[in-house]
């Protein structure tokens, strides 16, 4: 892969014009920056090198690691099995909350590790039994064709594809990403314009539209986080309207993850989030027709388990990331009712547990 003497790759990126006074516009995301000769775009990893855009990141790794598929999270995707997960550098959202800010905020590369070729990275995956590679920790939107073609790669070698996203990107770079992605879990941080404004410096209406394109014109699974903040997103007027525009908008067998926020980055006066805001909203999510609503970043076993959306049977139980019942017949249907639970499934589950395990690529 191509770097230059600063170690940074020069591989070429996609999704820009050039202006008339020699700058460029990004067209990968609704930030739309203008970058001059030698300046980086507010992701940080996009510049403008003699010209031409470029992706500094392309095979660079901020590291890896197993996870549990749980810890996405997604809990209606090959339950119980290891995924590959990793990310590079920077990000295109502000959130003063990032809970990986030591990652997503970097402005020096000594956080990235040695290179690794999309090919590397799915004969490691294979080597370590997982059943798919995640592009999570910072958002694969700023290294999409790093993680396009590692996903392609993956692909080759009968592996899944998972995207950790906030879903800020723009409607002509959305197929790049996702044409090769099997699972997407989608931070939607908040249900109001105002949030996204003051707490991210960005819009709530591209992402919505990414979780309309995702729902209704690809067959990626998908399922739905939200970091519930003390004061600033955690209301019950704003948890229904949101609950109530996944149910109608999107489906009622979404999945809609509420998780706890704890003091981080910028937002370290803040308190964290306590369970029973997470129990609320999870009461009022449901009441709002959503069939599958979990907690997390809390001990909620509750709040962890997935229902039968019909008779109510339990079908998969968890304790934190680690699978303690399972119902399903080998069709991925309730055995009570016959109803099939939405989501990929096998008909065994994986047996990984909640380990979390670092890997050289």
């Amino acid at each position: 892969m191509p770097t230059s003497t600063l170690g940074e790759s020069t591989h070429p990126a996609e999704f820009w014009h050039a202006e008339t006074d020699g700058r460029l516009r990004c067209e990968l995301c609704p930030r739309a920056c203008l970058i001059a000769e030698g300046q980086r775009g507010l992701c940080f990893v996009r510049a403008n090198r003699g010209g031409r855009m470029v992706l500094t990141t392309y095979g660079r790794s901020s590291g890896f690691c197993i996870d549990p598929i749980e810890k996405k999270p997604l809990n209606h995707f090959l339950p119980g099995t290891p995924v590959l997960s990793f990310g590079t550098a920077g990000c295109n959202l502000t959130c003063r909350f990032c809970q990986n800010h030591d990652i997503s905020k970097v402005r020096a590369f000594d956080r990235l590790q040695s290179p690794a070729t999309p090919q590397a990275i799915a004969r490691a995956a294979v080597a370590s039994d997982c059943r798919s590679v995640a592009y999570t920790y910072n958002d694969p939107v700023i290294f999409l064709e790093y993680a396009r073609d590692t996903a392609r790669a993956c692909r080759e070698l009968g592996l899944f594809n998972v995207a950790v996203t906030a879903g800020y990107i723009e409607p002509a770079a959305r197929p790049a990403l996702f044409t090769d992605m099997d699972a997407a879990n989608v931070d939607l941080k908040g249900f109001t314009e105002g949030f996204y404004r003051k707490l991210a410096t960005a819009s709530l209406a591209p992402v919505l539209d990414t979780l309309r394109y995702l729902v209704h014109e690809t067959p990626v699974w998908v399922e739905i986080t939200t970091l519930l903040i003390p004061g600033h997103n955690d209301g019950d007027d704003e948890v229904q309207a949101l609950a109530a525009w996944v149910a109608e908008t999107l489906g009622p067998d979404v999945p809609l993850h509420f998780s706890a926020f704890h003091p981080d980055f910028r937002m370290r006066d803040t308190p964290r989030t306590p369970p029973s805001t997470l129990r609320r909203a999870r009461a009022l999510a449901r009441r709002c027709g959503l069939n599958f609503v979990y907690t997390g970043n809390v001990h909620d076993p509750e709040g962890d388990a997935t229902p039968c959306p019909v008779c109510q049977t339990l079908l998969i139980e968890r304790d934190w990331y680690q699978l303690t019942g399972w119902r399903l017949d080998p069709e991925g249907r309730c055995p009570t009712c016959h109803t099939p639970l939405p989501g990929r499934f096998e008909p065994t589950p994986g047996t990984w547990g909640a380990r979390r395990q670092r890997l050289a690529v």
